[in-house]
């Protein structure tokens, strides 16, 4: 499902490099390989669901992309360079954790630390200009109302919203998330994941998100990323999230339906990651 403000930004895209560009990706622990031979462009403003059961692989490929891990044959690229640690080009929002209620540090702090990490202030020139990307991160996700409060004191969307505002902040070519709606009610599900949509196609970055359940995110998809058991499959979310892909990906009978807008998967003992709303509420 392709919204006009995102085909604007795919279009344009196409004159660029890539957000993201993997050739003949391989990554593997020992003998065992995670995925093989993965090829996959992220236009800017296109966003890609990643998704697979435990241990298949998808935080090990944002640790790839954030060049954390090297992989074991093939090239990746960000924003048309190779992928290092420590690039400005990538926002990351990290899995979703609930802060001790004693956490003083305020939520404009946070979000600060996305321009200049643990230098506090020091990382843009002009208190002024930091100040205003900050502001205009905060309001981007509607946190304004409680950026001077602590973060401990911050219900779990709040600070969701928070760091979000802090992956944006440097204004990145890629935002990376790592299952951000865990510990989420389906509300703020919902609502964090058309915030994370909305704002990286306004500012053109390609987002790779990492989730266990597709339907708060399916609205959004452009592509999806399946990894199983050292096998992949690429493509829009009715090329990949039917029954026969999945069956064929998980080597048993999978079942997928829709359910008033839903996806529902069904069959194997590895499908327990895809849970349908109904069955959440």
């Amino acid at each position: 499902m392709t919204t006009g403000s995102q085909t604007e930004a795919v279009e344009l895209g196409t004159a660029l490099a890539p957000a993201v560009r993997l050739r003949g990706a391989t990554l593997a622990y020992g003998e065992r390989p995670l995925w093989s031979g993965l090829d996959l462009d992220v236009a800017p403003g296109e966003f890609v669901a990643v998704l697979g059961p435990n241990g298949s692989g998808k935080t090990s490929l944002l640790r790839v992309l954030l060049g954390l891990q090297q992989l074991n044959s093939g090239t990746v690229e960000i924003g048309g360079e190779p992928a290092r640690r420590g690039s400005n080009r990538i926002g990351y929002i990290p899995q979703q954790r609930a802060l001790d209620a004693n956490v003083t540090v305020r939520g404009r702090d946070l979000v600060g630390m996305g321009l200049d990490g643990h230098h506090w202030g020091m990382g843009i020139k002009g208190r002024k200009h930091r100040k205003e990307r900050v502001d205009a991160a905060l309001e981007a996700v509607e946190a304004t109302a409680y950026a001077r409060q602590p973060l401990g004191l911050l219900s779990g969307g709040e600070q969701q919203r928070l760091r979000v505002a802090q992956a944006l902040v440097g204004e990145p070519a890629v935002l990376l998330c790592d299952e951000p709606l865990l510990s989420l009610d389906i509300s703020h599900q919902r609502k964090v994941s058309r915030l994370i949509a909305d704002r990286a196609r306004g500012s053109g970055a390609g987002v790779l998100f990492v989730t266990h359940e597709i339907n708060p995110v399916l609205p959004m998809v452009d592509k999806v990323l399946y990894l199983v058991d050292g096998r992949f499959r690429l493509g829009t979310p009715d090329e990949v999230m039917n029954s026969a892909t999945l069956s064929e990906l998980y080597r048993t009978d999978v079942e997928v339906a829709r359910v008033g807008g839903r996806l529902v998967v069904a069959g194997g003992d590895s499908q327990d990651h895809h849970v349908s709303e109904a069955d959440e509420a």
